[in-house]
Parts: structure tokens; sequence; C-alpha cells
């Protein structure tokens, strides 16, 4: 398990800069057997050191791509591939350890409409942030994918939300209520750059 400051989404994909010595270890024992490994968000303290509180739910991820580099640190970039809940925290010995079960979404039809404001959303905030220098905006080549809880998945990744709301996404029981979630949470932030940019 690797606990962390950030969320990753499944479906999505996320680089990580590996220096600590407990996670060269899981990154060595990944990549020389499975190599996925869990990720969860940090509810209380800090990435390095360890001590931390864990969120009990988070994401299997797997390594797509790795570079170790001369001092032994690694470059990876990991791929979400499902939820999991975590069912009981082992000894973090030689690094954090849990036992775990997977956590589907549950199928479900979605309604165009919803998924087309989703869209328009995600596109307009992303744009409204390039404005200001926050980000770039979301390019016209990206597409997503054709199933409507993936595409659900790499939208919520698309917006720079803040931990605990995505934390908030990632816990949304079904395709509908992350994407309503998501239109809630990105019009907000819409509304908050455009009074940053436009103030009275």
């Amino acid at each position: 398990m690797f606990p962390l400051s950030a969320v990753l989404f499944p479906h999505a994909q996320m680089p990580l800069h590996i220096f600590e010595p407990r996670y060269r270890t899981l990154t060595r024992d990944c990549l020389a057997a499975d190599s996925r490994f869990g990720i969860v968000l940090i509810a209380r303290g800090a990435e390095v050191g360890g001590g931390e509180e864990r969120m009990a739910v988070g994401t299997r991820a797997v390594i797509t791509r790795a570079a170790e580099l001369s001092d032994g640190r690694w470059l990876l970039m990991v791929q979400g591939e499902s939820r999991i809940r975590i069912t009981e925290w082992l000894p973090d010995d030689p690094y954090p350890l849990a036992m775990l079960e997977d956590w589907q979404s549950k199928p479900e039809d979605v309604d165009a409409a919803l998924m087309h404001r989703a869209h328009q959303c995600v596109r307009r905030t992303r744009g409204l942030m390039a404005e200001n220098g926050d980000a770039p905006a979301l390019s016209a080549d990206v597409l997503f994918d054709e199933d409507d809880d993936k595409a659900s998945w790499q939208l919520c990744a698309e917006v720079p939300v803040n931990p605990f709301d995505a934390h908030r996404l990632l816990l949304a029981d079904g395709t509908v209520e992350r994407l309503t979630l998501l239109t809630e949470l990105t019009e907000a932030l819409e509304q908050d750059l455009l009074r940053m940019m436009h103030p009275q």
C-alpha cells in the first residue's frame, strides 16, 4: 500500500517519484512479481516518515512504466485499475500492508444529457483555469471512453478538485451519483474562478 496526499481514480494515470527506502522496496517487489499495489488518501499526517491516518477506500494501481535513477530513486507511471476497500491494516513491515477487497461500481444506465453536461463542465472549467494560468486547457483531441463508467472516472481525473473532494468522488456509489457530484463540484469551481477573474 502507498498512502498519498492525492487520489488516483480508476482508469486514470498518475506519475510517482519514489524516494523513501520503504517505497523503493515496494517498487522492487512489485516489479519482481505482480506490478500492482494500492493507493489510499492520507486523511491526516504527512507522506514522508509514516504514522499518518489513512482513508479506508482507495484504488488498485498498476505500474505501466518504471525508470530507476542512479541514486536508487524511481520514476513511475501508474494506471488506476479499480476501487478497493481496506478491511484490515497490517504492520508496516517493510512498507504499509493491508487486507482488502474489490469495490466495483454498480451497473446502471446514464442519461446522455448528464454525461454531456459533465463533459461541458470539465472542458469549460479547464478553459477558465488556462485563462487564469492555473492549468492547461483540455485539448480538443482528448477523448473519453465510450463506456460511461470508465468515462466518468476519466472526467474526474481532469478536474483538479482538492484531495478530499476527489475522495468524495471516489466514494460515489455509481456512475450517475459520481457524474452528478462531479458536475456540482466543477460548477462550484467554475464560479470561484469567475469571481477571481472578474471581482466586483
